[in-house]
């Protein structure tokens, strides 16, 4: 039988329960600690004191609170000091942040990427950005890490990403070429774009206080972020979450992946295009052409976004049904075309879904936006200090 946990193992997991309560929740004051994390004052106070000896938060003394008696210290993480890189690698765009702890987007760079961008073409410009921002880093401050955000299978153990058939990538080693592009930078640790945006949503954005949440993020293709009971659900591998190729018509379009039928073939970018008669063109800004049109009134756009508001319903009404959630969130171009299909969606949706599953879902759009990838890029890289604070 294992011994309980040693004093020294205590600390550390108290130590990281309270740094990442308050990387989560900001600014908190110790008497709000004490009751939400279950510990006395004067552990609050030990574990605040030897966080802010490691530079990892401050404490300062609250404005007027109206009260008698003196006010307990506030605790805030030091979100201008202690940081991390976060770069996403997107079917259009390049991003690539600096991002403070507690979530804050403390610089930022960006640029258009050209369709059929190989993986290690894209490394070389988002190191470059890196460069740049680092230029502006104050002294004394101090790196945790990196995170990269792909649309595409992400290997969990080494950073490759095995499959991103919307971009044409086979067993990429794109966490390995980013920490080699940026030297001394260290490590970056990958992840599902929509893994990565469904984490963050859920602990800072549209599904706070939900613990059972589908993710959806769109464009050529589509992926699935899911937490399940609080966690996320990646599968053995890493590989969970594609329900971009869950197979809802075996008769439809081929699919990029190989198989037939897809579900992004049906809700994916070309599908609205198509529809909309538009199938020469591509793109974020094509769709929401599409999308303005059918709010104008356009009959073609407006029977385009009806029959793939039809398959997002269907698709959904489908997830509900195995993973049950609370909460289920539309991005990218989904989102968009969320927004003026809603009606269609939760319709077809409701004659999908077994009345248990679906009667307290609710349908969301990011709150956290185009930022809930670069954020949750960070999260990756956070993640050991959280963990353990005095691990580094």
């Amino acid at each position: 039988m294992r011994a309980g946990p040693t004093q020294e193992e205590v600390r550390r997991h108290n130590l990281g329960t309270l740094l990442r309560y308050v990387h989560v929740h900001g600014a908190t004051s110790r008497a709000e600690l004490t009751t939400r994390l279950g510990l006395n004052r004067s552990t609050i106070g030990a574990l605040t004191a030897e966080l802010t000896t490691a530079g990892l938060v401050n404490e300062r003394t609250p404005g007027e609170t109206g009260r008698a008696g003196r006010p307990s210290l506030v605790v805030q993480p030091e979100s201008s000091k202690v940081f991390a890189y976060a770069v996403s690698i997107e079917v259009d765009r390049l991003r690539a942040a600096r991002i403070g702890l507690g979530g804050r987007i403390l610089d930022r760079r960006d640029a258009a990427r050209p369709r059929g961008m190989q993986a290690m073409d894209a490394v070389e410009p988002l190191a470059h950005f890196i460069d740049e921002m680092r230029a502006s880093v104050p002294d004394g401050s101090r790196y945790v890490g990196g995170g990269c955000a792909v649309a595409g299978m992400v290997r969990r153990d080494d950073g490759v990403v095995r499959l991103a058939p919307t971009v044409g990538w086979v067993d990429e080693p794109v966490g390995e070429a980013l920490s080699s592009a940026v030297g001394d930078h260290g490590s970056f640790t990958v992840g599902n774009v929509a893994d990565v945006s469904a984490l963050v949503e859920h602990s800072r954005g549209a599904a706070v206080g939900c613990d059972n949440v589908i993710y959806l993020y769109g464009d050529v293709g589509v992926g699935g972020g899911i937490i399940a009971g609080g966690r996320r659900v990646t599968g053995h591998g890493g590989y969970g979450g594609e329900v971009g190729h869950m197979v809802v018509n075996p008769h439809g379009r081929p699919c990029s992946c190989g198989s037939r039928g897809c579900w992004e073939t049906e809700i994916g970018e070309s599908a609205l295009l198509q529809a909309a008669g538009r199938a020469g063109e591509s793109g974020r800004d094509a769709v929401l052409d599409v999308v303005e049109a059918a709010m104008r009134g356009d009959r073609e756009a407006q029977r385009a976004v009806r029959q793939v508001g039809d398959w997002i319903g269907f698709g959904v009404g489908n997830l509900a049904n195995i993973f049950n959630p609370e909460a289920v969130i539309f991005g990218g171009t989904l989102r968009d075309i969320y927004l003026v299909a809603a009606a269609h969606i939760r319709s077809r949706l409701n004659s999908v879904a077994l009345a248990a599953t679906r009667e307290h879902i609710r349908l969301r759009t990011p709150e956290l936006g185009t930022d809930a990838a670069l954020i949750g890029a960070g999260e990756l890289a956070f993640e050991r200090i959280l963990e353990d604070p005095m691990s580094a």
